[in-house]
């Protein structure tokens, strides 16, 4: 993905006019540094564009001959929705079962971010944050499940404040041997 400088001011001039087209005074004084603060918002919500989740992986492998699972769960997740711009936020739980490489922890929540903090659907984070994890590592297998709430089900819509959607994506063993795919399902519960 080619990544642009975003332009606050840019952003900052089309708030302004959304707020005019829904008959609010942006010069009024609750509103006069809101397209400023949105912006703002914005480039740190969407900051995953700039982000390189490959090159974050590679700055910390490792050789290691550890061959059990390695889990990180109840990573927190916010995102925003691509077709209404609204939130969605939830829990990413991420194993891998080493061949020989290992990475640093935090890598791992790092690449979450990177692909959160874009516009978005969960399934397609889902997919993204296992590939990464498979391209970079070539572990044995890989096992991604994300837990998220969407506000534009929860306060739009359909308006189902209490419904969560979980999505999974698996790689290797995890799709191969029940054990193992059990083993981790029992461990994130």
């Amino acid at each position: 993905m080619k990544r642009r400088k975003v332009k606050k001011i840019n952003i900052e001039n089309n708030y302004r006019e959304i707020i005019k087209e829904l008959g609010e005074d942006p010069e009024r004084e609750g509103l006069i540094k809101t397209p400023e603060r949105v912006a703002k918002s914005m480039k740190f919500l969407l900051n995953g564009y700039q982000a390189d989740p490959d090159a974050t992986m590679k700055q910390a492998l490792f050789h290691e001959e550890y061959s059990e699972m390695v889990l990180v769960k109840d990573i927190e997740v916010y995102s925003l929705c691509e077709h209404h711009m609204l939130p969605f936020f939830g829990k990413a739980h991420i194993a891998y079962i080493p061949d020989g490489k290992i990475v640093g922890l935090s890598k791992i929540p790092r690449v979450v971010d990177a692909y959160a903090r874009r516009l978005q659907v969960q399934e397609r984070l889902t997919i993204e944050i296992r590939d990464c994890l498979q391209k970079n590592l070539n572990p044995k297998g890989v096992a991604v499940v994300l837990e998220c709430s969407h506000m534009c089900m929860q306060m739009r819509g359909v308006q189902k404040q209490n419904s969560a959607t979980t999505t999974s994506a698996f790689t290797g063993l995890f799709l191969s041997n029940d054990t193992t795919r059990k083993e981790f399902i029992n461990l994130i519960k």
